[in-house]
């Protein structure tokens, strides 16, 4: 890439903060893209080690947007959004590598008009030959809320051996790679940024679905991700996010009154409290009970959230794309490690 599209149909926006060895690492790449008709912008948000320096000597047809603070994933990336000239968003990490013709893939699926995001294949950046732990081919949720992916069920990862090689209506997409309809983004509101870090993009599509748009994945599409950059595997700080995130979903987007899920997902993790103290992780079991607090502490502002999102719902939330089953169970209980070994109905 020399010069960036004046109209560019795709806005490749990347978020960083202090994170310029993994600029110089993956950046190259993105800038190969081979697509006719795109914009790369960096959101720096207020990175110390000169990111932004570094972006403007090296590659400088990129554009860098610099924020006066750390907004975080959903931050930067809202604030980022508002300088993209193109119809279509791309919020990619700023540790995930991109083979050359993946806005090609993406073409192909945007083609249809009921289709308002779309995620890539995510494949390991270490280990190539696999799938990624965070998106993999595309996201689902079971009965309670838990998420898993086609290709990453829990901590088991399948190797890519073609099997994933159709697109498919999926119901969430990855924030590691996640194309969305700037028309589509706007009119949500953008990431809630109350999310901070994880699951952002799962309330982003669920939302989504109920104004009636489809979120699928798109094979043809290729994204290498090195995952774990933000908060590692383990960190108590993402069992937090995880935890208090999951609960405030499940209470802004069920259809349904969702007092009974969310009883359920009390039990449900006091267990893996349980679990934590067994295994002798005592800080994430200080990590659940402060992520319950919060949750608590946000659910008025969550409540209206969700009445606002009910007065502007216009379909029900498409239950075939949600696992009618615990994948607690099927995993741990009876040993179905691949999406393959799900019944989805």
């Amino acid at each position: 890439m020399t010069n960036p599209s004046e109209n560019p149909t795709y806005s490749i926006i990347i978020v960083t903060w202090n994170a310029l060895d993994h600029i110089q690492r993956f950046l190259p790449a993105v800038t190969r893209t081979t697509h006719p008709s795109f914009e790369i912008i960096i959101a720096d948000n207020a990175s110390e080690d000169k990111t932004s320096d570094w972006i403007a000597e090296n590659y400088s047809f990129c554009r860098v947007v610099k924020l006066d603070k750390n907004y975080g994933y959903c931050g930067g990336n809202n604030r980022a959004a508002g300088y993209a000239k193109g119809e279509i968003l791309v919020f990619l990490n700023n540790d995930a590598k991109t083979d050359p013709k993946w806005l090609n893939g993406l073409d192909e699926s945007f083609k249809n008009p009921d289709v308002g995001i779309v995620q890539p294949k995510i494949k390991s950046a270490e280990e190539p030959d696999y799938f990624e732990y965070a998106g993999a081919a595309g996201g689902f949720i079971d009965k309670m809320g838990y998420p898993f992916c086609r290709g990453r069920i829990f901590d088991h990862v399948e190797e890519d051996n073609g099997q994933y090689d159709t697109a498919s209506e999926i119901f969430w997409a990855s924030g590691a790679a996640i194309a969305i309809r700037k028309e589509l983004f706007e009119s949500l509101n953008g990431f809630d940024e109350d999310f901070e870090f994880h699951m952002e993009e799962i309330d982003l599509c669920w939302r989504s679905h109920k104004l009636g748009y489809k979120v699928v994945y798109e094979p043809r599409s290729v994204v290498f991700h090195l995952g774990g950059g933000s908060l590692p595997m383990g960190n108590p700080r993402k069992v937090f996010y995880n935890y208090r995130n999951n609960l405030t979903m499940m209470t802004k987007n069920l259809d349904k009154n969702p007092v009974f899920r969310i009883l359920g997902r009390l039990f449900l993790d006091g267990i893996a409290g349980v679990k934590a103290l067994l295994s002798g992780s005592p800080k994430d079991i200080w990590a659940i009970i402060r992520a319950h607090f919060a949750f608590y502490g946000m659910l008025a502002d969550t409540l209206k959230k969700r009445r606002e999102l009910k007065g502007k719902q216009t379909v029900s939330t498409p239950t075939h794309l949600i696992y009618q089953k615990s994948i607690i169970v099927e995993y741990f209980l009876k040993g179905k490690k691949k999406f393959s070994d799900l019944t989805f109905h």
